[in-house]
């Protein structure tokens, strides 16, 4: 395999990619999402993206920073304007199903190896390869854009032991260097086909055949209070994304954001 650094990406490579779609690219930034918000509000196209090579201050759900070494990750921020009056979710649905139907098809791996963990994190062999963060712009009460904000993990060095165990790359699994300008241009391609069907049952079906935590015990906790939401078996998902969690008293109780961690089952 190549050199770690001899993928870097450039405006060159990347204009060659994307062909005529508008883009930013950085080597440095402090967020793609900041920098894709302030394009928005200058008029940025549908489909316009924000690429860097290093985050100085990514962040994931929840407020919780991420940070990748230069050249070790793909990170970017796709801008979307929607046209339909449908929840937010369904753009997160949207994402999370691009971006594994792409990286199946790089890795040419079978269904099951690469899944979804509810809502939208992207796990190769049950570890997380790909964050996704959706962000609103609101003008008053119209929604202006959505930042469409991505991070996968290529080849970033995992020296904490528990980030390795929680955490995985793609290019382990791949027979050459992966190459990003490639993988970004296909994944938009990809967004761009499913943020325009976010309205139909097929991008509904296809995110929650992939969702693993279907049939799981499971724990929901706020994670700004700390509070648990609910605890139980994970049963299904409904049409706007909501996670339907049975509790041990029968109760289903839907589940809209919060924090999933899997339980082992009590002993009959």
């Amino acid at each position: 395999m190549a050199s770690e650094f001899s993928e870097r990406l450039s405006a060159e490579r990347l204009q060659a990619a994307l062909n005529e779609r508008p883009f930013q690219f950085f080597e440095t930034v402090s967020s793609t999402n900041d920098v894709a918000r302030a394009w928005a509000l200058e008029d940025a196209p549908h489909g316009a993206v924000v690429i860097a090579e290093l985050q100085t201050a990514g962040r994931g759900r929840f407020g919780r920073t991420w940070q990748a070494p230069s050249g070790t990750a793909l990170l970017f921020s796709a801008l979307l304007r929607p046209s339909l009056a449908v929840p937010t979710t369904r753009y997160t649905m949207a994402a999370a199903v691009s971006v594994r139907s792409a990286l199946l098809d790089l890795l040419k791996l079978d269904a099951s190896d690469i899944k979804l963990k509810w809502p939208n994190d992207v796990c190769l062999h049950d570890r997380k390869v790909c964050g996704i963060l959706i962000e609103p712009l609101w003008r008053g009460a119209l929604l202006e854009a959505l930042i469409v904000g991505i991070g996968v993990n290529v080849r970033v060095p995992f020296d904490d032991p528990e980030l390795a165990a929680r955490a995985i790359n793609l290019e382990p699994f791949c027979p050459s260097q992966v190459d990003r300008a490639l993988l970004l241009a296909d994944i938009l391609k990809r967004l761009e086909y499913w943020s325009a069907r976010v309205e139909g049952l097929a991008l509904f079906q296809a995110w929650r055949a992939a969702l693993s935590t279907l049939g799981q015990r499971v724990q929901v906790t706020d994670v700004g209070t700390g509070r648990v939401i609910a605890v139980g078996r994970a049963l299904d998902v409904d049409e706007d994304g909501a996670l339907l969690v049975r509790a041990e008293d029968g109760r289903i109780q839907p589940v809209f954001a919060g924090e999933v961690t899997l339980q082992q089952f009590k002993a009959e």
